[in-house]
């Protein structure tokens, strides 16, 4: 019988982010691949000896997937390690369907996105009522173009938090257009290097008009997230609207107010 093939979200960076399932997984399989230019080798510290670990840096997908494929033949799990959650960026779908074509069983692990890790390494949030309760995930384009209608100054003409992945390469070009979706030059921007990655963690705070120059400074030239939101720097405001969970006079099926 042929095996299973697992796609495990990795995390962010910090083994300890991967997820229970996920662990469990890297513990049993009996093949890695794991995406060797963004997760850290440290998350193969469960594998077994016995276990056969491939780096897929320097693959093709055609590659990838024949690895995948091959392993698949003689271990009962295989497991594709992926940065962050599979579902974002990480072509998930390119690689599940040559294994659907092989007739090969697959299934998906989720991850702590570098999103999240983020805003938990400078201790934000994506949210708050009344300032803002939607977030974007979103890239700027480059050699991938982006669909009609998703251009950055489209999406950040709301006004709302948006994660920008992928694009620390073109932070003038994020500059320009938050510029031209009506962002003040005095919007704060937080840009965060391999949030969680022990030891390699960068945070960097600045402004729209000044982050560039911020992260020039701290030689910031990858795997970077870039963060701009109405919600960002709030821990140091003196008023907050207050979430209606816990406000006394707000009755749900856990809590009765007395009249």
């Amino acid at each position: 019988m042929r095996g299973k093939v697992w796609f495990v979200g990795a995390g962010p960076g910090d083994p300890e982010l991967i997820t229970v399932k996920g662990r469990s997984l890297v513990e049993r399989a009996g093949a890695i691949l794991f995406a060797g230019s963004l997760v850290s080798e440290a998350a193969m510290r469960w594998a077994s000896e016995s276990c056969k670990i491939q780096d897929s840096k320097g693959m093709t997908l055609t590659e990838i997937t024949d690895w995948l494929i091959e392993q698949a033949e003689s271990c009962e799990t295989v497991v594709r390690l992926q940065t962050g959650d599979p579902s974002l960026y990480g072509a998930l779908i390119e690689m599940v369907q040559p294994l659907d074509r092989a007739n090969i069983e697959v299934a998906v692990v989720p991850g702590v996105s570098s999103a999240m890790a983020s805003v938990a390494a400078g201790v934000e949030t994506l949210t708050l009522p009344e300032v803002t309760q939607t977030v974007i995930l979103t890239r700027v384009e480059g050699r991938t173009p982006m669909p009609e209608g998703e251009s950055l100054v489209e999406l950040a003409s709301h006004h709302t938090t948006i994660c920008i992945f992928l694009s620390i390469t073109l932070l003038k070009k994020v500059q320009d257009d938050l510029a031209a979706a009506g962002w003040a030059v005095d919007s704060p921007v937080l840009v965060v290097q391999k949030a969680s990655w022990p030891g390699e963690e960068k945070v960097v705070r600045g402004k729209l008009s000044d982050i560039r120059e911020l992260c020039r400074a701290e030689k910031i030239g990858s795997q970077a997230m870039i963060v701009v939101s109405p919600t960002l720097g709030s821990r140091d405001w003196q008023e907050l609207k207050k979430s209606k969970l816990y406000d006394p006079e707000f009755q749900h099926r856990f809590r009765k107010v007395e009249k």
